[in-house]
C-alpha cells in the first residue's frame, strides 16, 4: 500500500490521520461524558487532565493532516447524484471544522477558567483567553454544543459511507478502510444518475 493517496484510494498516511483521529474523537468523547463517575475529586482531575490532553492531541493531528492534505492527491469520487457530492463535501467541511473548534474551544474553556493546560504533563500551553470565571459556564457549553454537533455529522459521514458500501456497493468506504483494496467492479459513473 501506498504511502500517498492514488486515483483510486487513499494513502497509507490519509488513513492514518483519518483512523486515529476518529478513534481519539470518539474515545475522548465518551471520556468527557464519563468524567461526573470519578470515584473522587482527584480521579476527576486525572481524567480532567487526560481528556484534554487527548483533545491537543486531536488538535496536532487535524493541523498534521491538513498539512498533509495540501500536498497528498485526493481519490477520484465515486458517481453519485450531484446532491450526494454536495452533501458529502458540507459533512466534510463541517467535521474539519468541529475538529479543530472543539479542542480550541476546550483550550478556551481552560484558559477562561484561569488553570494551566499540560500536555500529558510534558509541558504547559500559553492560555489563549484571560481568566474570566464569568464566562466559564459559557465557554463549557459552547464546547459541549459543538460536540454533539460533531455527532451528528458523524452519523451522516458513517451512514454515508455504509450505505454507498452496502446499498450502491461501490468504493466509497473500500478506499479508506486500512489494508484494503478497492473493487475493480464497482459501479462507475455511467451505472448511475
Amino acid at each position: 500500500m501506498s504511502l500517498l493517496s492514488t486515483r483510486q484510494q487513499w494513502g497509507s498516511v490519509a488513513k492514518f490521520f483519518h483512523w486515529i483521529t476518529a478513534l481519539i474523537i470518539l474515545g475522548n468523547g465518551i471520556f468527557g461524558l464519563c468524567m461526573d463517575l470519578a470515584a473522587n475529586p482527584m480521579q476527576k482531575i486525572t481524567w480532567l487532565a487526560l481528556h484534554k490532553s487527548f483533545g491537543l492531541t486531536v488538535l496536532a493531528l487535524f493541523l498534521l493532516r491538513v498539512i498533509w492534505r495540501a500536498f497528498d492527491k485526493r481519490p477520484a469520487e465515486d458517481p453519485a447524484p450531484r446532491w450526494q457530492q454536495w452533501a458529502a463535501h458540507a459533512v466534510h467541511l463541517g467535521l474539519y471544522v468541529l475538529i479543530a473548534l472543539i479542542p480550541l474551544s476546550g483550550w478556551w474553556l481552560n484558559s477562561v477558567a484561569g488553570k494551566p493546560l499540560q500536555f500529558f504533563k510534558q509541558f504547559n500551553l500559553p492560555a489563549i483567553a484571560a481568566a474570566n470565571p464569568e464566562l466559564k459556564d459559557q465557554a463549557h457549553s459552547v464546547h459541549e454544543y459543538l460536540f454533539w454537533l460533531l455527532v451528528l455529522l458523524l452519523v451522516a459521514h458513517v451512514g454515508g459511507a455504509l450505505k454507498h458500501h452496502l446499498f450502491e456497493r461501490d468504493n466509497t468506504l473500500r478506499r479508506m478502510l486500512p489494508f484494503r483494496r478497492v473493487r475493480d467492479d464497482a459501479p462507475t459513473q455511467g451505472d448511475r444518475s
